[in-house]
């Protein structure tokens, strides 16, 4: 199947857009045409970091329209789904890709010594809220609105955390498994409409997220020895593997977590 400039033309809505994968993808997806929608929650000290992902998908060509606002707000959320409508208007090039890769999340133990140490109910919802159930609520929003263009790809950032046990990394590993549960349900219900999802379990990679959790020193260290390319996973690993899905011959590959880790795991 040779089908050029597939995805030229497009929107996509990246939840996450300002660092990792979702600025990368961001990027990537500019210098195939692609206009980016993009979801963030930045303080003035990071907002340089924002403008420069900005010029970057403009000067390929491509329009950006970012909003800085938390992406688990409803009322923030139907803002800017409105919003969408206006920018998109009737083109029937609306938005092919839909990443989730919120990385905000409680990197605090369930049960320690000192107990004041511990995660909170409050600490636990907001984890699963933005990391998880926002999925969700952004896909529901996005078909209301009509807004998915034709085989339209749906993706979220999952990890090996969502199995494996790190320190303090709890709440977000349930996170991480809600998320590809929800992926899952949400994959069966649109496959009428031709549209796929799928989680996307990237190896170690070193972004912001990373350098948050405790002890990445040794996770780093251990992923780059059992890596059988010798090198950890690099953000246009992610950003390679979504544009090859979201070719049109990609279509029946839908409700998977697919790894893209270089074979991480397989020794």
């Amino acid at each position: 199947m040779k089908i050029d400039n597939w995805l030229e033309g497009h929107w996509a809505l990246v939840l996450g857009a300002s660092s990792g994968f979702g600025a990368e993808v961001s990027e990537a997806l500019s210098e195939y045409g692609v206009n980016i929608i993009g979801v963030h929650l930045d303080r003035k000290g990071t907002m340089g970091n924002v403008e420069k992902i900005i010029s970057k998908i403009e000067s390929n060509g491509s329009k950006a329209r970012f909003f800085n606002i938390n992406a688990a707000d409803e009322e923030k959320r139907n803002l800017v789904l409105n919003e969408m409508i206006s920018a998109i208007g009737n083109d029937e090039k609306k938005i092919k890709i839909l990443l989730h890769s919120l990385a905000f999340g409680s990197l605090k133990p369930y049960l320690s010594k000192d107990s004041s140490s511990n995660v909170t109910q409050k600490n636990m919802e907001m984890t699963m809220d933005v990391m998880a159930n926002s999925i969700v609520y952004w896909t529901q929003g996005v078909v209301e609105r009509s807004l998915f263009s034709s085989n339209a790809r749906i993706y979220g950032m999952t990890s090996a955390g969502s199995r494996k046990i790190w320190p303090t990394y709890g709440p977000v590993s349930a996170a991480k498994s809600a998320l590809e549960s929800h992926i899952r349900q949400i994959s069966v219900e649109l496959a009428p409409r031709g549209i796929t999802a799928n989680s996307l379990c990237a190896g170690v990679t070193l972004t912001p997220a990373l350098d948050k959790i405790p002890g990445n020193e040794n996770i780093v260290d251990e992923a780059t020895k059992n890596n059988p390319s010798n090198r950890l996973t690099q953000t246009s690993d992610i950003s390679g593997s979504i544009i090859a899905l979201s070719h049109p011959g990609a279509d029946w590959i839908t409700g998977n977590v697919i790894m893209v880790d270089g074979g991480e795991e397989l020794t």
